[in-house]
């Protein structure tokens, strides 16, 4: 599946790394909210996918500080 590679490659980088791919996720999604508040977004789908991304990217930053 794509989110079991998207998840391996997660758990490859730093925290810091992680920290900043969260940040590009989340500019992002204020983007595509933006677009959708305008009608300016052909592709709806894509929120959905950039959120679960974003707690993908969440719940490996916690699997890391526990560890």
């Amino acid at each position: 599946m794509k989110s079991s590679k998207f998840v391996e490659e997660l758990r490859g980088k730093s925290v810091a790394q992680l920290n900043e791919e969260l940040v590009a996720a989340k500019k992002e999604l204020f983007n595509l909210r933006f677009q959708n508040a305008t009608n300016q977004l052909d592709n709806t789908a894509r929120i959905k996918d950039v959120r679960k991304n974003i707690a993908r990217i969440q719940t490996v930053i916690t699997e890391k500080a526990r560890a």
